[in-house]
């Protein structure tokens, strides 16, 4: 097999790879928000308890259960993930830049990843295994409805 056989059969793959890594990068998110919320699989607050719901950690433990949730599912991928980027960059100007420059001093570096894995899946969409490709297939083929192009029960 030479170069270019080869580079198209991998480029072939890339929905299939762009769908894997939503769906870890979903995975790993979805970790911080419940561990704030509900000290699942383990606290990261000091002391071992969760955090105020209402209180600004409680809301990013609520978008990052949620929107983390629905990127896992590839549900409003592009909308979800554009809001969860915003949010990884409030995160690291808030919470970790007045630390330090360096992100790898000021433990930064997970925020700028998960802000710029969202921007990507804000542009590129949720690749495969994703319940809106499941939908739109289903509704684009010849057997499940369309919306707006109903059969006739009976013909005249």
């Amino acid at each position: 097999m030479n170069s270019a056989a080869l580079g198209s059969s991998w480029q072939a793959r890339s929905p299939i790879l762009l769908g894997l890594l939503r769906i870890v990068t979903a995975f790993l998110f979805i970790q911080y928000g419940t561990a704030k919320l509900f000290a699942f699989p383990g606290p990261l607050m000091p002391g071992g308890g969760t955090v105020d719901p209402m209180s600004q950690m409680g809301i990013a433990g609520l978008l990052e259960v949620v929107g983390g949730g629905l990127l896992l599912l590839g549900l409003f991928t592009r909308s979800v993930a554009f809001i969860l980027a915003g949010e990884m960059a409030f995160a690291y100007f808030i919470g970790r830049a007045p630390q330090g420059f360096w992100p790898v001093l000021n433990q930064g570096t997970p925020a700028i990843l998960f802000c710029f894995l969202f921007l990507y899946f804000s542009a590129a969409g949720p690749g495969a295994f994703s319940v809106s490709s499941l939908y739109r297939r289903w509704h684009s083929s010849p057997i499940g409805f369309t919306a707006g192009h109903h059969e006739p029960l009976h013909s005249r």
